[in-house]
């Protein structure tokens, strides 16, 4: 199964809802690069890996402050499940569906 696509998500933060679409492009030797777009502009996938269904990530956020964001999600079918730790305001939820 590939986890390569495109994903409808939300995470639920502090600011309420904030929707994305989150790219993912599975380079298929356990690692992957993607982008994350939204309302708060574009994250570059950093030190993407992939294991199994599950991926684990980190993307260098700058609106509304500079943070480095550590995220996992499992995919299973078309579902994105996982959470975004953002430093001291804790792991926020992410849900997604893939596009198409």
């Amino acid at each position: 199964m590939s986890v390569g696509g495109s994903y409808d998500c939300v995470t639920k933060s502090p600011m309420g809802d904030q929707k994305g679409t989150f790219t993912v492009e599975d380079a298929g030797d356990g690692t992957f690069t993607g982008s994350m777009v939204g309302g708060t502009g574009s994250m570059d996938v950093e030190e993407g890996k992939v294991d199994g269904n599950t991926l684990t990530w980190k993307m260098n956020m700058t609106v509304p402050m500079p943070m480095t964001l550590d995220c996992e999600a499992t995919i299973d079918g078309d579902a994105l499940t996982g959470n975004v730790n953002a430093g001291a305001f804790g792991a926020m939820p992410l849900t997604g569906t893939k596009a198409g």
